[in-house]
């Protein structure tokens, strides 16, 4: 993980896939640190760097119970992701469309080349 300071950036903290990782986790339910690190090959210290990071942009909210600190998930500031994925949305469509008739054309031809030289063979 870099030592760059955290900033308040959404996109940023959900760049690194340890803490989507995190996010998906805590989107099951509230959990400690403790159980959090124990779902990931890196040390406790690392977790707790990662939920700083989220925790500052607001994607992650602490609560104490006893002497143990509980985190959950806000979605909210994904709300921010959500409309710029939204955006570009129409422009993948029509992409992913024009991929899709690409592809059903040339398996056409594909098939038909195919019956072609079946017919040549057999002549």
């Amino acid at each position: 993980m870099s030592r760059h300071p955290a900033t308040n950036d959404v996109f940023a903290a959900i760049a690194d896939p340890t803490r989507r990782a995190i996010l998906l986790r805590l989107g099951a339910g509230e959990q400690p640190v403790t159980a959090l690190a124990e779902q990931f090959e890196v040390t406790l210290s690392a977790i707790s760097q990662h939920i700083r990071v989220l925790r500052e942009v607001g994607l992650v909210v602490v609560r104490k119970e006893g002497r143990e600190r509980i985190y959950r998930l806000n979605a909210a500031p994904l709300q921010t992701v959500f409309a710029w994925v939204r955006f570009y949305e129409p422009f993948w469509n029509d992409r992913l469309n024009a991929l899709g008739d690409y592809l059903d054309r040339t398996a056409e031809y594909d098939a038909s080349h195919a019956e072609d030289e079946e017919r040549e063979e057999e002549r």
